[in-house]
């Protein structure tokens, strides 16, 4: 499939959640709503045309990645100017920390630093593989290493 109709579900699952953060700080209209997400998720299948690896889900992940840190994503920022946001009315509307993650199969975000992370979108990949290496990353957390009682050393 063409990248444009393999990224759709997760851009506009990334667009739409941009846009529910907007309503819910209130103030802006729905067509301006609808206006910034359909600009949001073209703006957002531009950037990702040739950066998406179905194949290779965590490539390119950090050029997807959106950030919002003291610094406006200039994707939403983009956006946000088409219906006459500014970046100072944006700081007041969304989290002052949010970072959204948007790879082939997988859509999360955190908002904060300490955040945890949340998934807004998963679908199995079509390997099989469904394990996205930040579950990798809990369960390993999570339970404590097998070895353990064999370095407690008796003298």
């Amino acid at each position: 499939a063409p990248a444009g109709t393999a990224m759709r579900t997760e851009i506009s699952t990334a667009a739409a959640f941009v846009t529910r953060l907007l309503r819910a700080a209130g103030g802006i209209g729905e067509e301006q709503l609808r206006c910034f997400r359909e600009c949001l998720q073209e703006a957002l299948r531009e950037h990702y045309k040739h950066h998406w690896f179905p194949m290779v889900p965590s490539k390119g992940s950090g050029y997807r990645c959106i950030r919002i840190n003291h610094k406006m994503d200039p994707l939403i920022g983009k956006a946000a100017g088409m219906i006459g946001l500014s970046h100072e009315r944006l700081f007041q509307l969304l989290p002052s920390e949010l970072t959204l993650w948007v790879d082939p199969f997988e859509v999360s975000y955190r908002i904060g630093e300490d955040g945890s992370i949340c998934v807004l979108y998963e679908s199995p990949q079509p390997g099989g593989k469904t394990t996205s290496c930040k579950e990798e990353w809990r369960i390993g957390r999570s339970s404590p290493s097998k070895n353990y009682n064999m370095m407690t050393v008796s003298s």
